[in-house]
């Protein structure tokens, strides 16, 4: 049984763990070693979103088995540590998407409907304080489960911010 709820500071270790390994192993399929490496630098936690309470997890059993949440920040991705992406003007939502961020699911929990609860909360969450849209900066391996979600692509990009690039896919999605 899964459980959606809110992240706290308590689980701040628990998900850099989590990211962690969901980073290395989730992207292994699609990067070369360098550029797993260099996305750790432009991935990750972004605390701000526990601090906003914008931040969920889902446990099963005692475990955290997957993350993810929405901003109303403008920041579109990045964790604490990076520094250059973060931009903490609050959005309009009646002319600015919301932001989903910082989605990740471990890797031995994939492919159970994880990823997707989480997205669904976010797009619940966001709609209710009034955004009509939602973006989000997918890596490739999580195309796949944002163009199954309804969400287009914008445009893509190489995040350059690193030893070598990092391919990423900026995908949108009006709200219900």
């Amino acid at each position: 049984m899964h459980e959606l709820r809110p992240a706290t500071a308590a689980d701040l270790p628990a998900l850099r763990r989590l990211m962690a390994r969901a980073i290395d192993a989730l992207q292994s399929s699609y990067l070369s070693a360098d550029q797993v490496a260099a996305s750790r630098l432009v991935m990750g936690l972004d605390t701000q979103l526990i601090a906003d309470g914008t931040y969920f997890v889902v446990e099963t059993g005692d475990r955290i088995a997957g993350c993810g949440g929405w901003s109303r920040r403008a920041t579109l991705y990045g964790g604490d540590h990076s520094a250059g992406l973060r931009e903490p003007r609050l959005l309009d939502p009646a002319s600015e998407a919301a932001r989903v961020r910082a989605m990740y699911t471990d890797p031995d929990h994939v492919r159970r409907g994880i990823g997707r609860a989480i997205l669904s909360a976010c797009e619940a969450a966001a709609a209710v304080e009034g955004f009509r849209r939602a973006e989000l900066m997918a890596t490739l391996a999580g195309e796949p489960l944002y163009s199954a979600a309804g969400y287009a692509e914008i445009e893509r990009i190489v995040d350059e911010s690193g030893p070598v690039g990092v391919p990423l896919i900026r995908m949108g999605k009006a709200l219900a």
